[in-house]
């Protein structure tokens, strides 16, 4: 199971610049909102893309989606792991948590 990551950690990682977030939910909902900096990897593109998108395997890698519901996050996390990176974390209540929580997003 995927070690989770709290939104203020997260937020944390991504003003020091520790983090590569993953937007697990791609496509237009990434061209809508996405947290600052996100790459859009949906679980369907994973092995075509991860080699691109996360070239570095020992970088701290944070995926998301919506919300504690939406199953993307942990299915990305787990490929990921399961293609060798070794610093996967999940952050479970999604970008629903960090938008009503205030915190900036960015659109394409």
């Amino acid at each position: 199971m995927t070690t989770l990551i709290t939104r203020d950690e997260l937020k944390a990682a991504i003003d020091e610049g520790t983090v590569t977030v993953v937007d697990a939910l791609g496509g237009e909902y990434h061209a809508k909102q996405h947290l600052p900096g996100a790459v859009a990897l949906a679980p369907g593109e994973v092995d075509a893309r991860a080699a691109e998108a996360l070239p570095d395997r020992d970088a701290t890698i944070v995926t998301y989606c919506s919300n504690p519901a939406c199953p993307n996050s942990g299915q990305v996390a787990d490929r990921l792991t399961a293609l060798g990176y070794g610093n996967v974390r999940k952050y479970r209540e999604g970008i629903e948590d960090w938008v009503a929580a205030g915190l900036p997003t960015e659109s394409a």
